[in-house]
């Protein structure tokens, strides 16, 4: 019995459940798919993404109180039409400006090598300014040509080609929405048509790229006049017919022709949920786009339909409505182009193209794209008022070179010329010019003539001294208080002119005409006398101040009393 009995089972492996969960972790993993959005500034690139991921709009904010970040993310998960299962990931990068400072951070969070095959570029325009699609256009392409270099690797020259591929099977395999569906087992011919001349001759790594241009509805607005606003980026003249039309439908055919190029589609949107809506659908139909055929499969007579988009594109192409233009990859050519209006060089605008990129010479026959949408669509931004013209001043040692070569020729260039007598020589010295004229100056001449005539006036000698130590002291020693300052005063009724405490000798009189030796001699002996007298001056203050302090001054205060 013991025997007979089975065997215990063997203990399942430890890795059993994990095991089990990554097997359907691997088969229930959603996809993840990214769009980066590239717009300058105000462009409304805000209200893509809202669209994009199915959330409400921003709120509306002024200018002032926008705010920019450095690089934008949002995500949102893609659901079916019951909305019960997921059926990819979406992510959104929104890059605010062209700036190298802003541009230079996507490839650190988006590398080419790990999402190539995932990505879609959003070049967005803004139709309030229509004059710079052009500039922005090569400035956001060039970018994109850029990023899918990367580090250069094997893995990315893979990627690159296998994108550039499935690309082109787009192209080849597109055909118009109908109302009737085709079945899935269908086969179709293993002929296919070759590419038309200038569509995708750029875009080597085949990265699916719409252009947008955002508010379409200021087209044909009832305003005449277009950017102006709070935006305040100048005007055109608008209207229903005639130039502005034409203008209208030449920018487009720039715009298709340089889509058609690099296998990109046309949008125009509107504020209207409805073009957002269809926006939307044709970015998930180009990031679910199959692969391209194999090579073994293309080699026989009869090839099977791509495999089937999880996202179809329904809408009709519109190139009619101008408000809401859907131009879808792999419908466009250069005859479609050139029927919306007469006059149109598809191959001329292309060319220009090249030469822009390829950085031509401005020569006689080389034509540049924006040269020529300059001349169609005018800039009327309003721009800052210019600099005014930069000041050279001239330098210095030039400036004074040039007045001294000047004053040089002028006899009258010293200032102290004036007080020169010009009847006599004078000897220049180190100072200056010293002779008998230089005591000649106006205001001693003046001081020493009134004094003069004061004193003649009272018959006296005007240098005379009336004053003495004693009179001094015994007036200090009355008043008890600092004797008053001896100075320069001049008599009058018959009053003598003090000069000090002692007399000095009378010179003779000054006379200031005619200059002579005795002239000179006598102006010298005044002035000599007059430094004498103050020297004198200084003496006696000493003097009362020593007697002031003395017990005699004391004792005359104390009988003063």
């Amino acid at each position: 019995m013991e025997n007979s009995r089975p065997s215990s089972p063997e203990a399942p492996p430890q890795d059993l459940w994990s095991s089990i969960l990554d097997s359907v972790s691997t088969s229930r993993s959603i996809p993840s798919k990214q769009v980066l959005v590239l717009g300058e500034p105000s462009s409304g690139k805000s209200t893509l993404v809202s669209a994009l991921l199915q959330k409400p709009p921003p709120e509306e904010t002024k200018e002032d109180q926008r705010t920019d970040f450095a690089l934008g993310y949002d995500w949102a998960d893609v659901r079916d039409d019951a909305e019960e299962d997921t059926l990819a990931r979406l992510s959104v990068y929104t890059v605010p400006s062209s700036a190298p400072a802003y541009s230079s951070l996507l490839p650190y969070f988006v590398p080419p090598r790990t999402s190539l095959s995932h990505t879609l570029v959003m070049v967005v325009l803004d139709w309030t300014r229509p004059w710079a699609f052009i500039q922005e256009l090569e400035t956001w392409l060039e970018w994109v040509e850029k990023w899918v270099k990367g580090d250069g690797s094997r893995e990315l020259d893979i990627a690159k080609e296998e994108n550039r591929e499935r690309l082109q099977a787009h192209w080849q395999h597109y055909a118009e929405p109908s109302a009737e569906p085709l079945p899935a087992t269908s086969t179709v011919s293993s002929t296919l048509l070759p590419l038309g001349p200038g569509t995708l001759t750029h875009n080597s790594a085949g990265v699916p790229i719409v252009v947008v241009c955002t508010k379409a509805d200021l087209i044909d607005e009832g305003n005449d006049i277009i950017g102006s606003g709070p935006s305040g980026m100048g005007g055109m003249v608008k209207g229903k017919g005639g130039e502005w039309e034409e203008r209208t439908d030449s920018i487009m055919q720039v715009l298709r022709t340089i889509c058609l190029k690099y296998g990109a589609g046309l949008f125009y949107t509107t504020p209207q949920p409805t073009t957002l809506q269809v926006l939307r659908q044709y970015a998930l139909h180009m990031l679910f786009m199959p692969p391209a055929p194999s090579p073994a499969a293309a080699m026989s007579t009869e090839v099977a339909a791509p495999p089937r988009n999880p996202f179809p594109f329904q809408h009709k192409p519109n190139a009619l409505d101008r408000d809401r233009i859907v131009i879808p990859a792999g419908w466009d050519s250069w005859g479609k182009i050139a029927v919306l209006r007469d006059g149109f060089d598809a191959k001329l605008w292309g060319e220009a193209w090249e030469n822009d990129l390829d950085h031509a010479d401005d020569d006689a026959g080389t034509v540049h794209a924006q040269k020529l949408y300059a001349n169609l669509v005018p800039d009327l931004s309003r721009k800052p008022p210019p600099l005014p013209p930069l000041n050279n001043p001239t330098p210095e040692q030039v400036f004074l070179a040039k007045n001294y070569d000047e004053n040089a020729k002028k006899p009258d260039r010293d200032p102290r010329g004036a007080f020169r007598n010009p009847n006599e020589t004078a000897s220049t010295g180190i100072v200056g010019p010293m002779s008998s004229s230089s005591f000649n100056l106006p205001n001693v001449e003046r001081a020493l003539s009134e004094m003069e005539s004061v004193a003649g006036a009272a018959g006296v000698n005007p240098l005379n001294v009336s004053a003495t130590r004693d009179a001094t002291r015994a007036l200090s020693g009355r008043s008890g208080a600092r004797p008053p300052n001896a100075g320069l005063s001049i008599p009058t009724g018959g009053a003598s002119i003090a000069l000090g405490r002692s007399a000095a000798p009378s010179p003779a009189p000054m006379s200031a005409t005619t200059p002579n030796s005795a002239d000179d001699q006598s102006q010298h002996q005044a002035l000599k006398a007059f430094f004498d007298n103050l020297i004198n001056k200084r003496n006696t203050r000493v003097d009362d101040r020593a007697a002031a302090k003395s017990p005699e001054g004391e004792n005359g205060a104390d009988e003063g009393s």
